[in-house]
């Protein structure tokens, strides 16, 4: 089982691929990690030992963020602001990803500014490693005075309330407490509100659909080049000296897969010398196009490594002076603007993947039979693929309006200027699925496509593509039931099964 030791500082993506793959996790809290916690949570008690008045240990919130409070209420206040925040609405967020927020919420738990004793952030710890997972609904929160809702959600199951699932079954939180021999945490000054004011919700659902981009994005890459064969395409605009004119490195790493996945492919020696001068820009324009969403994605990746770490506490503690600082930690607007970005990226990949498939299917563009059956009429082929991604593809245009520049006040105009970023994490990671789908849908078509010159071996990474798909999916004789071929390529495409076959072929891709 493989251990995550969390200091607060050196958290990755690649830590949280693993929770968020499902794999087994052990946490352990790193000693320095564990000093610095109890540095802060002497501060905090010594501000309520002396009844100094300070938001968020003494006082109500928000707009009651006047209302002092007394020291014999403290414990009942940090309850009551818990479950008064559990307001969720909507499908339940995936197991993975509440695991991917549990470790998210300690890991800036345990930077030592949150104020939050060593009890809880034991408790927090014996809870994950238990396998006790809070339920919490994916709708009602603005993401700007933390992830609130949701994670009120979080914390409430650890106080026995609400439901969680425990070895996949859901019950109520008590229970799966009870199962484990775990008690209800009791929540001392601040630590309610320091368990709910954060944005690992967005950086949750963010991290899912980053990991789930650099695999698509790879599979655009491999699928295109199965693509450029079938249509006996030009490689020439692939070639390095292009990429240097542009510059871009998303560019450069394009053109560079494509060409090492189409090393010594047959089919294009065959045609070098073939009429077309141009192709259309689908084909043509890949590295440019690929190239820009790889650009984008590494925008977002570098902007949640660092929000891996980053301390989104309200108010933070600073126990080498001892002060306690109200800032904006929890707003979301760095993590939704970008996310935005990626939702838009991804839907550009989507889109040229279906044009793609246009120019597979239709006969006029593709001069093999129509819709790739070898008896079109009598047959429809794959006349019908091509229409269900158009529709996935004009979703995803709907999708990708951006939430980020929207806004609306809460909390009695305190709160006025929101950062929608779990909506546009949750637009960004259903793109990332959708996207999954048209590529998986134009590997259908290219390998199909394929059949139709056998006697020319494709390049190595396109045959890779190729010979992966047919051990799973038959090549298309006769009209059939084709849902099941969709959802067998989109599993490959999803799971990394894809690029794993290539990159054993031709080597690790660049995204």
């Amino acid at each position: 089982m493989r251990q995550l030791t969390l200091d607060g500082r050196s958290l990755t993506l690649v830590h949280l691929k693993a929770v968020l793959a499902g794999e087994p996790v052990q946490l352990a809290i790193a000693k320095p990690a564990m000093a610095a916690v109890k540095r802060a949570r002497a501060i905090v008690e010594a501000h309520v030992k002396n009844g100094d008045v300070v938001y968020g240990l003494t006082t109500g919130f928000g707009k009651l963020k006047s209302v002092a409070i007394a020291k014999e209420d403290l414990a009942q206040l940090q309850e009551n602001l818990v479950l008064s925040h559990c307001v969720g609405v909507g499908e339940p967020l995936p197991p993975n990803i509440v695991r991917a927020a549990q470790v998210l919420r300690l890991n800036g738990l345990v930077r030592g500014h949150s104020g939050v004793s060593t009890t809880l952030v034991e408790h927090l710890v014996t809870c994950f490693n238990a396998g006790f997972v809070p339920v919490v609904p994916s709708q009602g929160s603005v993401g700007a005075s933390g992830d609130l809702a949701p994670l009120a959600h979080m914390a409430a199951a650890y106080l026995g309330h609400g439901d969680c699932t425990v070895g996949g079954v859901r019950m109520k939180a008590a229970l799966g407490l009870k199962k484990l021999k775990l008690k209800p945490i009791v929540l001392g000054a601040k630590e309610g509100l320091a368990l709910i004011n954060g944005t690992e919700i967005i950086k949750a659902i963010g991290a899912e659909a980053v990991l789930r981009a650099e695999t698509v994005v790879a599979s655009g890459d491999i699928v295109a080049a199965l693509t450029l064969e079938a249509l006996l395409g030009s490689l020439t605009p692939y070639a390095d000296r292009i990429a240097d004119l542009k510059g871009h490195q998303g560019h450069r790493d394009t053109a560079s897969n494509v060409r090492r996945m189409l090393k010594n492919s047959e089919v294009l020696k065959s045609h070098a010398e073939c009429d077309r001068v141009q192709d259309p820009y689908s084909l043509r324009c890949v590295p440019q196009i690929h190239g820009a969403v790889k650009t984008a994605l590494a925008h977002v990746r570098e902007v949640l490594a660092l929000e891996l770490n980053s301390v989104t506490d309200n108010p933070l503690v600073f126990p080498e002076d001892g002060s306690v600082v109200s800032a904006g930690q929890f707003h979301g607007q760095p993590l939704s603007i970008p996310l935005d970005y990626l939702a838009a990226a991804l839907t550009t990949l989507g889109n040229v993947s279906e044009r793609r498939i246009e120019q597979l299917v239709n006969p006029d563009l593709s001069r093999l039979p129509a819709f790739l059956t070898p008896q079109p009429g009598l047959n429809s082929g794959m006349m019908i693929v091509q229409v269900a991604a158009a529709s996935l593809a004009s979703e995803n245009k709907s999708l990708a309006h951006p939430a980020s520049v929207d806004t609306i006040p809460t909390s009695a105009n305190q709160e006025d200027h929101v950062s929608m970023g779990p909506i546009a994490a949750r637009k960004a990671l259903q793109i990332a699925r959708h996207v999954e789908t048209i590529v998986a849908m134009e590997w259908l078509c290219a390998a199909q496509a394929r059949e139709f010159h056998p006697e020319l071996r494709a390049g190595d990474g396109a045959e890779a593509a190729h010979a992966l798909l047919r051990s799973k999916v038959d090549a298309l004789i006769g009209d059939r039931w084709l849902h099941d071929d969709i959802e067998a390529a989109r599993a490959m495409v999803a799971s990394g099964e894809l690029r794993s076959a290539v990159e054993a072929a031709v080597g690790a891709l660049r995204v």
